[in-house]
């Protein structure tokens, strides 16, 4: 599959005014395709799985905006829901039913979610569920996982310290070294730093992405996920699972389906919205009846539980029926196993769990973020290139995955290995 010539004057116009009145030319730093050295591509409309530029070029869309349309662009029932919910109105700031049918839903399908609250973005919903934690232990510290991304809230926005109990440094400009202090970084995949920061801390809660995937998709190690659970209920802390990517993804009641580790709260996002801004957390009766009105922990929202993404949220999980996770699970295998063969013996690592798939640019297996981050990011952006230039569209960040969706056919794998079989000669 020989390159095609991709033409983009009407990106590079558009890239042209946006640096003019946004930071970089963009709403979030990935979109500026930095990483892979080029400018972005701007896009114009899509369906299923065709993503279309303002230029005309077509691609196979393996992001999927970033985790939300698993059942790819535009979907007939969720415009179908969408338009309804906008029919009556756009926003009421008062109580829907619909907020009540998504609310029923989700704690339908997590055992360990008896309530929720319903935010506009996952990162409000990680700050809420954290300032929950806090107060129900009436502790500070919480420990995070390095490479791990919760939301640019301030006091997650930390690197780890000098040791593995240390407290965390910023991450960021303009984040106070107090809002950090709070914050202890530990290696992923290691039970023995959880343990120490358990010892030498007031932990009010650990927090983690249970199949991480903002280093790339990084896998817990077999009994690692158990090993929070025990460690944390032996000290007296919190476990937050953030299933913004995972939830409703990897299985109908996400990672902790999957695993059999129940947390105590979970952070959900990107598939309970559909498509549009909406996020929430979770847990039992007890601690989430700490939120107000009825509680002493203040949490609010002028588009929390927004009517059209409560609809767009709702169509999405009834449609995820056990056939629908067959099928998903059938079409990340074969993406995987092809990607692995078009690789050959290269030195690639391809990652996958249900509905995600990373390629690590690696001569060893990644089990966590300084490995991560001593992959080849520069032979990584080449293939995003090479892919783009065949008409596929991958993340365009070696620390991202590639998003699978039910509108995925057999037919579009195949092109995709096709692709990546000779984006990896343009790199060797």
């Amino acid at each position: 599959m020989p390159p095609i010539s991709l033409t983009d004057a009407k990106s590079a116009d558009l890239f042209a005014r946006a640096r003019r009145v946004l930071p970089g030319g963009v709403n979030s730093p990935v979109r500026a395709m930095r990483s892979i050295d080029r400018d972005p591509l701007f896009v114009e409309r899509a369906s299923g799985v065709d993503l279309i530029d303002v230029d005309g070029n077509r691609f196979i869309d393996w992001i999927g905006s970033w985790g939300p349309l698993i059942h790819g662009h535009a979907h007939p029932r969720i415009l179908a829901a969408i338009h309804a919910a906008a029919d009556a109105g756009t926003t009421f700031g008062a109580p829907t039913a619909g907020e009540v049918d998504l609310a029923e839903e989700i704690v339908r399908r997590i055992p360990s979610v008896e309530m929720v609250r319903m935010t506009s973005s996952g990162t409000e919903a990680s700050m809420s569920a954290i300032r929950v934690a806090r107060a129900a232990t009436g502790r500070d510290v919480i420990v995070k996982f390095a490479g791990a991304y919760h939301g640019h809230i301030d006091g997650l926005l930390a690197d780890a310290g000098s040791g593995l109990a240390t407290q965390g440094i910023p991450a960021s400009a303009g984040v106070l070294e107090s809002a950090t202090k709070a914050t202890v970084v530990v290696p992923w995949n290691d039970v023995d730093a959880v343990e120490q920061a358990l010892r030498a801390h007031d932990v009010a809660a650990v927090i983690a992405e249970p199949y991480p995937a903002n280093m790339g998709l990084v896998p817990p190690q077999d009994g690692v996920l158990q090993r929070l659970r025990e460690l944390t209920e032996e000290h007296g802390a919190l476990l937050i699972f953030d299933e913004v990517i995972s939830g409703f993804r990897v299985a109908p009641g996400g990672a902790q389906e999957l695993t059999n580790v129940t947390p105590d709260l979970t952070v959900m996002g990107k598939i309970i919205g559909g498509g549009l801004p909406a996020a929430a957390f979770g847990g039992s009766r007890d601690l989430m009846e700490r939120l107000a009105p009825v509680g002493d922990v203040y949490q609010a929202g002028t588009l929390s539980g927004n009517p059209l993404a409560v609809a767009a949220g709702l169509e999405t999980l009834r449609m995820l029926d056990d056939e629908a996770y067959l099928r998903l699970k059938e079409t990340t295998d074969a993406l995987a196993t092809g990607l692995r063969d078009a690789a050959r013996d290269r030195p690639v690592q391809v990652v996958s769990v249900t509905g995600l798939v990373t390629v690590f640019f690696s001569e060893t297996p990644v089990t966590n973020y300084e490995q991560a981050k001593a992959a080849d990011t520069a032979a990584y952006g080449r293939w995003c290139r090479g892919l783009l230039a065949r008409g596929i569209y991958p993340p365009p960040s070696q620390f991202e995955a590639l998003f699978v969706s039910l509108a995925h056919e057999p037919e579009h794998v195949a092109q995709t290995v096709e692709a990546a079989a000779a984006a990896f000669e343009d790199v060797w």
